[in-house]
């Protein structure tokens, strides 16, 4: 092979892996054109005016043909202080998990709470749940809310802030709560309270 030869074939390789760099290249850019853009993942969440609170965690043992199983209950209720509140139960293997679920499960059984001068609750009523027994009072303004544990949770999420409470019975977390829950669901309207008692609205207010 003479030296012109080598010369064409140096030539010929160069321009072809020019040619082949430059086909790549192209090729690239034509792929990045056709991908779709990428998704953004820092999304803001969406803003609510509901709050949460745990008013109990507990660990339940499930026995199952391998064994035991070890899980979380978790209890939480939720309100707005405006009158919206709402408990809900989650579990899950994991501690956070079960929270958020139960976070979601008062979200979405939430009541709504009529309330005088929205303050406090309409008039006396006595409610139970297992052997729990709750007692709600309405209260002059001042007074705060006089309870404590789950009952003051609830009353305070749902936005009473003057009431006078008793607890008989059973301490079980989630029973007095919900005694509680059912209490400012089965309030009477001011209106219909009137009604039953012969009274004007304003008489009953006080």
């Amino acid at each position: 092979m003479n030296e012109e030869n080598v010369k064409k074939e140096v030539v010929t390789t160069e321009e072809n892996t020019s040619s082949s760099e430059t086909g790549k290249k192209e090729f690239r850019r034509n792929n990045n054109n056709n991908r779709r853009p990428r998704r953004n993942n820092n999304f803001s969440k969406p803003k609510t005016d509901l709050e949460d609170k745990v008013i109990d965690i507990k660990r339940v043992t499930k026995v199952v043909k391998g064994g035991r199983q070890f899980r979380f209950s978790a209890t939480v209720v939720v309100g707005n202080r405006k009158g919206k509140v709402g408990i809900g139960v989650g579990k899950a293997k994991e501690m956070p998990d079960a929270v958020k679920k139960a976070t979601q499960a008062a979200s979405r059984n939430l009541i709504n709470v009529e309330l005088i001068d929205n303050r406090t609750i309409s008039h006396e009523i006595i409610t139970k749940e297992g052997a729990v027994r709750v007692m709600l009072k309405p209260a002059t303004e001042g007074t705060g809310v006089k309870a404590g544990g789950p009952v003051r949770d609830v009353l305070e999420l749902a936005g009473v802030k003057d009431v006078l409470s008793k607890s008989l019975g059973s301490s079980t977390k989630i029973n007095m709560a919900r005694a509680t829950l059912r209490a400012l669901a089965e309030q009477k309207s001011p209106s219909h309270v009137a009604e039953l008692r012969g009274k004007t609205i304003e008489e009953i207010r006080g």
